[in-house]
């Protein structure tokens, strides 16, 4: 009986690769190609270049990332500015008609200031007041911050709970009357009684929109205290338009 003899060599093949013995591996030869490495760039496909392949082989393939980009980047100017138009309308509408039977919700022009609103109103006043006082428009202005200063420090010592911002808005907004009597006053301009009358609307009108937002059932009995520096306020803006 003859011995077994040595088993058939078994090359399984799987795919594109092919197992061998070690012995047939010494006369094997050959050589890897660098893989088709493509990047996709907008939905194209595109082959990488030699010193992107070189960059990512010595580890530095970090530099060719590109970020992707982020909503906040993408928000419209006005809401990067934090300008609210349906907002600032509704407060102009709260000051224009100040009476409480109209159902408007005043306290939010108190309650929720804001900066470009109480600007542009000023900025607004102080155009129509140029005509031949081109110097008032920096008055206005300065009035208008300084004045509100005085008005958030007079609240304060009185024991109002109210912020510099929140009366720098009402402050204004509330020069809105003002600016709503400007045109009539060139009309009645040269009647000297009606002229007067329209002036003290207007600065009376103003006067109880500041107010009446500016001064809560916290001051108590010395509402008349903060009323009265805000009616002088107004009294001296109209003064900076007629030019008196």
């Amino acid at each position: 009986m003859q011995p077994p003899g040595p088993p058939p060599a078994y090359s399984p093949t799987n795919g594109d690769f092919t197992f061998v013995s070690s012995a047939d591996a010494e006369d094997l030869s050959g050589s890897i190609a660098s893989p088709d490495v493509k990047l996709n760039l907008g939905g194209d496909f595109i082959k990488e270049s030699t010193a992107t392949t070189f960059l990512r082989q010595r580890g530095y393939g970090w530099v060719l990332e590109v970020e992707d980009d982020d909503p906040e980047d993408n928000k419209p100017l006005l809401e990067e500015l934090d300008i609210d138009l349906k907002d600032i309308y509704y407060k102009i509408r709260c000051v224009l008609m100040p009476m409480p039977s109209l159902g408007f919700n005043r306290q939010v022009v108190r309650d929720n200031p804001d900066f470009w609103g109480p600007l542009a109103v000023v900025l607004f006043f102080s155009m129509i007041s140029l005509y031949g006082q081109f110097r008032v428009v920096s008055w206005i202005i300065t009035i208008w911050i300084f004045g509100s200063l005085t008005i958030f420090l007079l609240a304060r010592v009185l024991g109002g709970e109210v912020a510099y911002g929140q009366v720098l808005g009402v402050i204004g907004y509330s020069l809105l009357p003002l600016i709503v009597i400007a045109p009539i006053l060139l009309v009645v301009g040269s009647f000297e009684v009606v002229s007067t009358l329209i002036k003290l609307f207007g600065v009376f009108w103003a006067a109880y929109s500041a107010a009446s937002l500016l001064v809560g059932e916290e001051f108590k009995t010395k509402k008349p205290l903060l009323i009265y520096p805000i009616f002088l306020l107004y009294i001296y803006f109209l003064s900076l338009y007629t030019g008196v």
